[in-house]
């Protein structure tokens, strides 16, 4: 069996290249890293809230009848006073004129009897007939005007049923749906639309109880309703007219732990609707406050974590607490501190001890 003799420059290169292979399999993992840091900051905090008109009234008829115009269609602006429906009237219309002709049957009726009571007079002071005669005419009369009244007061309700069958915007609005059309019989009450004030709108949102008492503590209250707050559309767009807080409820909710805010939002293009929804910008400025950037967090069953290095560049999970989120940071209040480094990308392939290079 033959050896074969490698010259020793070879066995040198091979050696040399099973170390550096052995090295490279070997070498730390870089990863970029980033340095906690404490420092002012600007919050922009958003609350999920619910877009109400100024005004949202129930167009209902208060009388029972046919349908007979519909003036406005949906969506419409509509100005106080404009006619919107009109349910037919024939019926009401013959009550008015029975009305009314009974109303002068009564008072025809009447001057009969005022005569009667002047010619009666006149022979009791001649004493032709006794006084009882002229009680008796004097009565007559009294029930004549009476009647004259009471047809009076009928008439009145005749005439304001009429004018029922007219229904006209109690506001400035908008109109909405229309369930009903021309010719649908309406029972007493029925919903014909819903009008709404929209030139501005009102905003209402919920604050935690520790968050309403961080804005009462840092602002007083004439400060919080000159700060202006801004809306985030549903779309993810900024609504264009900033708004102003105006008012807030008594009490907290002792079911929530929270407390109602209302913001005041101009609506001059009509944009806003009653019913929408948005999110309240509020912003606030929090002194020396840690931010983690939310690409450094894990999330596992609502905990949080990040991976810190120690003076060895060896990698250890920490749990850390998330107050709020801003933009694309998680601003903390415990489990990290300043001066802390953390791995700032990377983090789903990084394990638990492993030892790597920080690229700052």
């Amino acid at each position: 069996m033959k050896h074969i003799i490698l010259p020793a420059a070879l066995l040198l290169l091979l050696s040399c290249k099973d170390t550096k292979e052995k090295e490279k399999v070997t070498a730390p993992k870089s990863y970029p890293v980033y340095t906690l840091q404490q420092k002012d900051t600007t919050l922009e905090i958003r609350y999920v809230a619910e877009i109400q008109a100024r005004k949202n009234v129930e167009i209902r008829n208060r009388f029972a009848g046919s349908l007979e115009h519909i003036h406005v269609d949906e969506g419409e602006t509509v100005h106080k006073g404009q006619l919107l429906f009109s349910i037919n009237d024939d019926e009401l219309q013959i009550a008015h004129s029975k009305a009314n002709a009974a109303l002068n049957s009564a008072i025809a009726e009447a001057k009969v009897a005022q005569v009667e009571v002047e010619r009666v007079k006149k022979l009791v002071d001649k004493k032709i007939i006794s006084e009882t005669e002229l009680d008796l005419a004097e009565a007559k009369y009294n029930a004549a005007n009476a009647k004259i009244e009471e047809l009076r007061s009928a008439k009145a309700a005749v005439l304001k049923h009429i004018s029922y069958t007219k229904i006209y915007a109690p506001f400035d609005g908008v109109i909405d749906r229309l369930p009903l059309k021309a010719g649908s019989i309406l029972a007493e009450g029925s919903l014909l639309t819903t009008l709404s004030d929209i030139h501005s709108v009102l905003a209402y949102f919920h604050l935690s109880e520790n968050e309403y008492l961080r804005h009462v503590k840092s602002d007083t209250p004439s400060e919080i309703g000159q700060r202006p707050v801004r809306l985030e559309l549903s779309d993810g767009t900024v609504y264009s007219y900033p708004g102003k807080i105006v008012a807030s409820e008594s009490e907290i909710d002792e079911n929530t732990g929270s407390i109602a805010i209302r913001a005041d939002f101009p609506n001059p293009q009509k944009i806003l609707r009653h019913g929408s929804t948005a999110s309240v910008i509020i912003e606030q400025t929090s002194a020396k406050v840690m931010l983690v950037p939310q690409k450094s967090a894990l999330e596992i069953q609502d905990k949080y974590y990040v991976f810190v290095l120690d003076k060895g560049n060896i990698v250890r999970m920490r749990e850390f607490n998330p107050v709020h989120r801003v933009k694309d940071y998680y601003i903390i209040n415990n489990g990290l501190h300043a001066g802390d480094t953390i791995i700032y990308e990377g983090i789903q392939s990084i394990r638990e001890g492993e030892k790597i290079t920080p690229i700052l």
